[in-house]
């Protein structure tokens, strides 16, 4: 990791760190590189890369929104977006979901290394939303590059009513989310905020959707993975 990119960055964002976290992301991004050689967990590997579309793109969206209470990061794959907010904000309870068991022993791996007190679950999103974890969490987060309309009946089944839904989406993506509107208000959600979001020390724009859960998911939601994928295209 680029130490010096990485806490520019920081400081963009407006976020401090304690040179014993900065040492915990450095010792995240050597992991993520060890473990890449026996596991695909990411096509980005080089320091700078690692420090900015992978660190400071998950922290992101604490320069708009104050996250805080109980958090599931769905889909996240070599923990992004939640380790590097947990990271960030250790009083954030996090639960990191993924469906493939080689990443989720990689992010216990992780979690063991780091001192970070997060619950690492194996499991199916569509399948864990139906039962133990269903409208359980203040906050579900997901940086997951499936269609928004599908991404919303993966995620928003795990939100409390009062808690909000972020989705870390590419700057092109106002077409797809104002597609996804309907399929939200279902799923007994709101936007609430789309906020365009220039990632610090690089070219790159995001799109931040906040999406509020106004009322319990239908029974009905979610439902098999086959069903949201072909809703989503």
């Amino acid at each position: 990791m680029n130490r010096e990119l990485f806490e520019k960055g920081l400081s963009a964002l407006g976020l401090k760190a304690d040179g014993e976290t900065i040492g915990k992301f450095a010792r995240y991004s050597e992991m993520l590189k060890e473990y890449n050689e026996k596991i695909n967990l990411t096509a980005i590997t080089d320091d700078d890369g690692i420090a900015v579309k992978h660190f400071l793109d998950s922290l992101l969206p604490l320069k708009y929104i104050d996250i805080n209470g109980s958090a599931a990061d769905i889909g996240t794959g070599a923990g992004f977006p939640g380790i590097p907010i947990k990271l960030a904000r250790p009083d954030i309870k996090l639960t990191l979901i993924d469906s493939l068991n080689k990443r989720v022993n990689f992010l216990k791996a992780v979690s063991n290394e780091l001192g970070l007190k997060a619950e690492c679950v194996h499991g199916r999103a569509e399948e864990l939303a139906r039962k133990e974890f269903r409208e359980k969490f203040d906050f579900a987060l997901s940086r997951a590059v499936a269609n928004m309309t599908a991404l919303s009946e993966y995620c928003l089944p795990f939100v409390k009513v009062g808690g909000k839904f972020i989705a870390l989406k590419s700057k092109d993506a106002d077409d797809e989310i104002e597609a996804a509107r309907p399929a939200i208000g279902t799923l007994g959600g709101r936007i609430s905020e789309i906020i365009t979001a220039p990632l610090p020390e690089s070219d790159i724009v995001r799109k931040i959707v906040v999406i509020e859960k106004i009322k319990p998911t239908p029974k009905a939601f979610p439902r098999s993975a086959k069903k949201i994928n072909r809703a989503g295209k």
